[in-house]
């Protein structure tokens, strides 16, 4: 089993992740920041990938730093759980509908953080969630993952439906890039014969 474990301590939050690559979905998170912990279980059922995650948080400020800190730990087990990125598949795309909502992910598994981000969400606030949080938590598992990200709003009207429709396809397009490809047999998937590895 692919697995990474952080536990990520700041004078802000205390955040615990456990991932694990080659999952059914299972998924237990309490982040305090209840629509973040609804798209966490979209990534989880979606990527198949089992999912723990424990934070607390300075909520009483806002939800920024809890939210960041969530995306911090997720990509560097995420990182963890990939180790050298041996056998996977690399590259994943997803189109993902909602309703009226239509959003694109692409993504390479290179090592080398990137993020496009395309999406124009109309609503300030989900709930209580901040919107402009959505790409915060993006560009924290991007960099600490190291994956490149391009994120595309096709259509869409309804903020939840948006930020719900791009995690969908965040998940499938991850799942699809961290298969194992069994003509590979193994090997790193460039023609370099490495992946960067994120945070080196």
């Amino acid at each position: 089993m692919r697995t990474g474990t952080v536990h990520r301590v700041t004078g802000e939050t205390d955040v615990q992740v456990t991932l694990g690559l080659d999952g059914s979905g299972r998924c237990q998170v309490a982040t305090g920041v209840p629509f973040l912990d609804h798209m966490l279980h979209q990534l989880s059922s979606h990527g198949l990938i089992d999912l723990e995650i424990q934070a607390k948080g300075d909520t009483h400020i806002d939800d920024h730093h809890t939210n960041e800190d969530v995306g911090i730990a997720v990509g560097q087990a995420l990182a963890k759980a990939l180790g050298e990125r041996r056998g996977i598949h690399r590259f994943g795309h997803f189109v993902a509908p909602l309703d009226e909502a239509l959003v694109q992910v692409a993504l390479d598994c290179s090592g080398r953080p990137h993020l496009s981000y395309g999406l124009t969400i109309p609503a300030q606030k989900i709930g209580s969630y901040d919107t402009e949080l959505v790409k915060e938590f993006f560009v924290a598992v991007a960099n600490n993952a190291g994956l490149t990200l391009h994120i595309r709003q096709l259509d869409g009207v309804n903020s939840h439906h948006i930020v719900e429709a791009c995690f969908k396809a965040f998940a499938r397009a991850l799942r699809l890039a961290v298969e194992i490809d069994p003509r590979r047999a193994g090997a790193v998937p460039s023609s370099k014969g490495v992946l960067e590895q994120a945070g080196s």
